[in-house]
């Protein structure tokens, strides 16, 4: 009984806490919304007299606009407003404007419990300066007590109903396990001691959890040493089997009969290779380089990277015929602009369909060949191989499969007008763990089985049982190397922004925007260059000064959709450079090349600003990359709110890239951006990146396959343990 109630005392106790630190997180989350209900009220009542300010305001009539100003402040939340003027001077006010508050931002604190909001207004030829408004947030008070006393009530009712329940259902368990367990103690057949292979069993899997957790939540940056232990303390140091269509390393024979070795413009390859460097095995791949054959060894492998040779490629070949099926065809006329919501209708063929089940099994049958293990560990990566984990699972049950899709998942609604849905559904499902960016395309992803199969879903585990297996479905926000290997061997900032203002033609004391990608309909280029041409528009000021340099990567050029798009970025550069040319100086230097990774970070360290402004996309790594090369911490990030990266690189300057009027602002805000701003911002996303870079993205699905296959292990055994003892029964 004494027992009993300490149980009950520690219940009632945590509940308590429970209580008060939902009463904090309320009020917390409450003056949150509430402040920014109070932003959002003053530029409605800004906008509403916007225009007639505006022209008061030019014609230098304050005292009109004083009038226009109290007319604002009938809202009875509004107490006062001043205008005051872009070098700090307070032009016109209401008549409870404090007589002690100037417009210095510092100063900006007139006392009690209101809220200060500023609405920048600009003119017809510059900016003229701020309202600021001054809101009375007492109510506030009144709102927090009456939801402290409810919330109070309801978590003592709570708190006694839990107690009731737990203490009721807790015997009554331990009732039933009791005399089941001594049902089975008492049959013939069973001696003492036979269940200590079991206990023991259970013990191991607690510690190994318990140590996976601490080695995940451990203190420190995730490092390539760091998850080389991490593997070994978890999977014995066993190599890992990766299956990916593009390759890390290609070989390619040039015009002059050498081969050189290159590396593919691919977020894919950037995230995952130093992954492979860190913990070797094998890397299954198409070999698309015309010199890749020449390289392997009879049966299709290469040890790379070149002079280092730390993990090895297996090369699957492709007729002309087979990869204009399965990855032209159906994976990028139709999985691409199905996933992604960029206006461009996917387009399903039953040959590509056909090429696409072929070609997943033919590197199914790869791993297969590549695995020396019952049990391998394998991560199949993204949307070209939906249909491998179910086959390579028909030929190694036992297999831990983890796939990787790096691209958005789309509602369920979306992906059912896809004609083998299910299928692909199903493929998927052979995996013992699903992985996405973020948690919106896990739940996408979810909804879509949930609307086209027949399966049991819990929602809250984010488990997936469908044939008696079970997938987890999880979000890993994917990420790049820390410290950046390419960062790191860059030469300074101002040697790169020396050779790239020399390569481009700029005086020194010009201005560079950078934008990176591989000429995709999904990276918004067109709209991009819109921008640029929106900003000279807006802020001519930056004619002659500012260049916006865009390295565009030929991509799919076999597909008619790709080939317009290098077409129409062709003309509207040009438009563009025609319409604003003056002298020497361009406005855009369209770079329609491959550059190799150094060149890359060359520019991304002498740019001022890099545009990232993607339609839609799964996470964006160009964006960290960015952020990666500036161990100057100078540069502005202007970022898509339409990419995995916007829910973490929260200190970017957050863009619609389809609203050129918002985007143009914020490259002009960028240029113009103080260098302790720009510190501040770049200090943040730094460290943001290099914790949770690429190391620990792979550390976490790493160790989750090992507590998989732990628990597979241990599941096994105590299956066998308890039909053995069946059996003496």
């Amino acid at each position: 009984m004494s027992s009993l109630i300490r149980f009950v005392a520690v219940l009632v106790l945590g509940l308590a806490v429970l209580a008060y630190g939902a009463l904090w997180l309320v009020t917390q989350r409450l003056r949150e919304w509430e402040e920014g209900d109070a932003q959002l009220r003053a530029e409605l009542a800004v906008n509403s007299s916007r225009r007639a300010v505006v022209k008061r305001w030019e014609s230098g009539n304050f005292a009109a606009l004083s009038d226009i100003l109290r007319d604002i402040t009938r809202d009875e939340r509004i107490r006062a407003i001043g205008a005051c003027s872009t070098d700090g001077r307070l032009l016109a006010k209401t008549t409870d404007w404090p007589a002690s508050l100037p417009c210095s931002g510092e100063a900006l604190n007139p006392g009690g419990r209101v809220h200060v909001s500023a609405v920048p207004l600009d003119g017809e030829a510059a900016p003229l300066g701020t309202l600021v408004l001054i809101q009375d947030l007492t109510f506030l008070e009144r709102r927090e007590h009456a939801i402290r006393d409810f919330l109070l009530i309801a978590f003592g009712i709570f708190a006694a109903a839990a107690s009731l329940v737990t203490v009721v259902a807790a015997r009554l368990s331990w009732r039933g396990w009791s005399n089941q367990l001594r049902k089975l103690l008492l049959r013939g057949g069973a001696q003492p001691g036979q269940f200590q292979p079991l206990m023991r069993d259970v013990r191991e899997l607690v510690e190994k959890l318990a140590t996976e957790k601490e080695d995940l939540e451990g203190r420190g940056t995730w490092t390539p040493q760091r998850l080389k232990q991490t593997l070994e303390r978890h999977l014995e140091g066993e190599r890992v089997v990766i299956v990916a269509n593009r390759e890390p390393y290609i070989h390619q024979r040039g015009a002059d009969g050498h081969i050189t070795v290159k590396h593919p413009a691919s977020g894919l390859v950037t995230a995952l290779e130093p992954v492979m460097r860190a913990c070797g095995g094998t890397w299954v791949a198409h070999g698309s380089g015309n010199a890749d054959r020449e390289t392997v060894d009879a049966k299709g492998r290469v040890r790379v990277p070149p002079g280092e040779e730390s993990y090895a490629v297996r090369r699957v070949w492709l007729s002309a015929e087979e990869e204009a099926g399965y990855y032209y065809g159906f994976s990028n006329e139709g999985l691409w602009p199905l996933c992604h919501v960029a206006h461009a209708r996917p387009t399903f063929r039953i040959d590509d369909w056909r090429h696409y089940q072929a070609i997943n099994q033919r590197f199914a049958d790869a791993v297969v060949e590549e695995v020396d293990v019952e049990d391998p560990i394998v991560l199949i990566q993204d949307y070209h191989f939906a249909l491998a984990p179910k086959l390579i699972r028909e030929r190694l049950p036992r297999a831990t499969l983890i796939t990787f899709w790096h691209i958005p998942w789309p509602n369920g609604e979306r992906f059912g007008i896809c004609p083998w849905a299910t299928q692909l559904l199903e493929g998927l499902l052979g995996s013992s763990i699903v992985g996405f960016h973020t948690q919106q395309h896990c739940n996408n992803f979810i909804d879509a089985v949930d609307r086209l199969l027949e399966a049991r879903i819990d929602r809250d585990q984010r488990v997936v049982v469908h044939h008696q297996r079970s997938t987890a479905v999880r979000a890993y926000p994917i990420s790049i190397d820390w410290p950046n290997r390419w960062a790191k061997e860059a030469p300074s900032v101002a040697e790169c922004r020396r050779s790239v203002f020399a390569e481009l033609g700029l005086p020194a004391n010009a201005q560079l925007g950078v934008g990176v990608d591989r000429l995709d309909y999904t990276k918004g280029i067109e709209e991009r260059l819109l921008a640029v041409e929106r900003l000279f528009e807006r802020f001519p000021q930056y004619r002659g000064r500012f260049t916006f340099a865009q390295l565009a990567a030929p991509s799919r050029t076999a597909i008619e959709r790709y080939s317009r798009l290098n077409d129409n970025v062709e003309a509207l550069a040009a438009r563009i450079n025609q319409r604003f040319a003056e002298g020497r100086w361009k406005p855009i230097a369209l770079l329609r090349a491959h550059h190799e990774p150094p060149d890359v970070f060359r520019y991304y360290r002498a740019a001022d600003v890099t545009y990232v402004s993607s339609l839609h996309d799964g996470m964006n790594l160009v964006a960290k990359e960015y952020v990666a090369a500036r161990d100057d911490e100078r540069g502005v990030l202007v970022l898509s709110s339409f990419t995995g990266a916007a829910r973490e690189l929260t200190e970017a300057l957050m863009v619609n890239p389809y609203d050129l009027e918002q985007a143009s602002s914020a490259l002009a805000t960028a240029l113009t951006m103080p260098e302790a701003e720009q510190v501040d911002r770049m200090r943040s996303m730094r460290a943001l990146v290099a914790e949770y870079n690429v190391y620990r993205w792979a550390g976490r699905m790493l160790v989750d396959a090992a507590r998989h296959r732990a628990r597979e292990r241990l599941s096994g055994r105590l299956t066998d343990r308890l039909l053995g003892l069946e059996r003496t029964a």
